[in-house]
């Protein structure tokens, strides 16, 4: 059963003592003075709260009773704003702004990296996105969305009379960038605000959470002067900010980085980045064909998505630039394949790939052990590790680039090397208690 489906009366909620309500293990819907609703899970006891009406349950996880009980009354400050909110004929501004003021500080204190409002069919749900999980943190009456848009949207410097198209924007609070993007819905709108918090981006790489040996190749690259470096994932792998982080301690006085992005993410104090904006034709092809002109030492490419972008990385790379990019695989070798796929002259590509660092994030363990307690929402889980792999392009793999059945001749060799693939990165942190075996297969298979 879904949360969204019921819409809760904060009101009714705050009518009983909250530790009654965590210890009874149930959250309030609504009471009509006959029939009240509660969402309960399978150890409530509604008994404890000795009440003298016909009780409807409605049955969700434990941990979500838990999750919503642990600051519930946050949520009863945000039903108070928007209530009053939704009864004034004009918006007020320093309400709105106190509303999502809170919202906002409430996100940065539970680690969330995007916030969903949503319309539905009878409500409008605002959802967190933390440590790569969705969780409903607050459902109002539908009717409320529209004023909460129109903020957002002026505050983000978009039109708010915009619904039928897509709308990209962007606005800073409490020294934190905030991108935005709107999207138009059967059922009304989708507004998703990713959030921006340079403090993600490790200065150390010690603070990345990668294994010793990942670390040691990161290092190296940070004294390569010349040649490509790919950090390759799926969506949602912790790419950007592996770049990032390399970025920022490659950056100093005598160097001069540019960074090609769509968009940019995170800003970085004398690094040149360039925003991709097709609308004002400062398009990708058009940025990288002209990159070279600047005279950058280092290149950082967000992402290598056709056979031009790969084509100018490698021209580069061979030119006697450093060269850092992403792309789409899951493996160091089926990185290699993917080159392939994409063209790239294997003279080329001896002579300029030096490294190809795969990764993916898994859940960390949180102290409770997977109990769940109030510091980790009650998942069990606390933050997310690197698990990775580090194939550097050493004389060897060169020479069979070269050969016919490339990709089993490396395989082979790399059997012999004894080398270590993102499959025993994480066995080793699952070894270490760092996360589960069930997440770890979660994550790799997915």
């Amino acid at each position: 059963m879904n949360l969204y489906k019921h819409l809760i009366n904060y009101d009714y909620v705050n009518s009983f003592e909250i530790s009654s309500l965590k210890k009874a293990l149930v959250l309030p819907i609504s009471n009509d003075g006959i029939y009240c609703k509660f969402f309960v899970c399978k150890n409530s006891d509604h008994s404890l709260l000795a009440l003298n009406l016909i009780i409807e349950e409605i049955e969700i996880e434990q941990k979500e009773i838990e999750f919503f009980l642990s600051d519930i009354k946050s949520r009863i400050k945000l039903f108070k704003l928007s209530k009053e909110l939704l009864r004034q004929k004009e918006i007020n501004p320093l309400k709105m702004e106190e509303f999502f003021n809170h919202l906002l500080t409430k996100a940065l204190i539970l680690r969330v990296s995007d916030i969903h409002f949503e319309t539905l069919e009878i409500s409008m749900l605002i959802r967190f996105r933390i440590d790569g999980e969705l969780k409903s943190f607050y459902i109002f009456e539908k009717e409320f969305f529209k004023s909460i848009s129109s903020y957002i949207k002026m505050l983000s410097r978009l039109d708010i009379t915009k619904i039928r198209n897509p709308q990209d924007g962007r606005f800073s609070f409490e020294k934190i960038d905030f991108r935005v993007s709107t999207m138009p819905t059967i059922s009304g709108e989708s507004i998703v605000i990713r959030i921006l918090d340079n403090l993600n981006v490790k200065d150390s790489f010690d603070n990345l959470n990668f294994s010793s040996h990942i670390i040691k190749s990161f290092k190296e690259i940070l004294c390569l002067k010349e040649g490509l470096i790919l950090i390759t994932g799926p969506t949602g792998s912790g790419k950007s900010t592996t770049l990032y982080s390399l970025i920022k301690q490659l950056n100093s006085q005598n160097r001069k980085i540019i960074t090609i992005e769509d968009p940019v993410e995170y800003k970085i104090e004398q690094v040149q980045q360039i925003n991709i904006n097709e609308e004002i034709d400062l398009g990708f092809k058009s940025v990288l064909k002209n990159i070279l002109r600047q005279d950058p030492d280092i290149i950082l490419i967000g992402e290598i998505r056709d056979a031009f972008s790969l084509s100018i990385a490698l021209q580069a790379s061979l030119t006697g630039h450093l060269v850092l990019a992403s792309i789409h695989a899951n493996s160091s070798i089926e990185t290699i394949s993917r080159l392939i796929d994409l063209k790239a002259d294997k003279f080329l590509l001896v002579s300029t790939l030096r490294y190809i660092i795969s990764q993916r994030l898994v859940l960390k363990l949180c102290t409770c052990n997977e109990k769940g307690c109030e510091k980790c929402n009650f998942k069990g889980f606390l933050g997310r590790i690197g698990i990775a792999e580090s194939l550097k392009i050493n004389e060897k793999i060169k020479k069979y680039l070269m050969e016919d059945d490339f990709l089993i001749k490396i395989e082979n060799y790399l059997k012999k090397l004894n080398f270590k693939r993102i499959l025993d990165d994480g066995l080793k942190k699952v070894e270490e208690q760092k996360t589960t075996l069930k997440e770890l297969y979660k994550v790799i298979s997915s």
